[in-house]
């Protein structure tokens, strides 16, 4: 004997529907909330250890060591912070999924920009 489907036995389409509609704004507001204190100091502290493994690396104490002058330590230490920010902005603009060939591009950008002043520190300039 062949069974024979109800009306009531069809799966109803606008509850599949309605079903996506709430995942995606389950998805939109953990989004937004996952902006807390707590997850905003995490990030800056991480940030932080960057920037201070960058400062030592970069020759913080090279003045100390080899009598350099000041200002060209402080130039170098900038060029690298261009750097590490732009390898920064880069990272951020693959995980977020706003703006991000915008991103993707400003932190090329910025390390191309550390590229040359690292050149044109050693006196053997990029672009003439």
């Amino acid at each position: 004997m062949a069974k024979h489907r109800r009306f009531s036995d069809k799966p109803n389409d606008n509850s599949i529907q309605n079903n996506e509609k709430t995942e995606l704004q389950e998805q939109e507001t953990n989004e937004k909330t996952s902006l807390d204190l707590k997850t905003i100091l995490l990030s800056g502290t991480k940030y932080a250890y960057i920037i201070g493994a960058v400062a030592l690396l970069s020759g913080i104490f090279t003045p100390l060591t080899l009598d350099v002058e000041i200002e060209e330590v402080i130039f170098g230490m900038l060029s690298i912070f261009l750097g590490l920010v732009g390898g920064i902005v880069i990272f951020l603009g693959i995980k977020t999924q706003k703006f991000t060939t915008i991103m993707v591009c400003g932190g090329l950008g910025m390390i191309f920009g550390s590229l040359i002043l690292i050149y044109q520190s050693t006196n053997n300039p990029l672009i003439n």
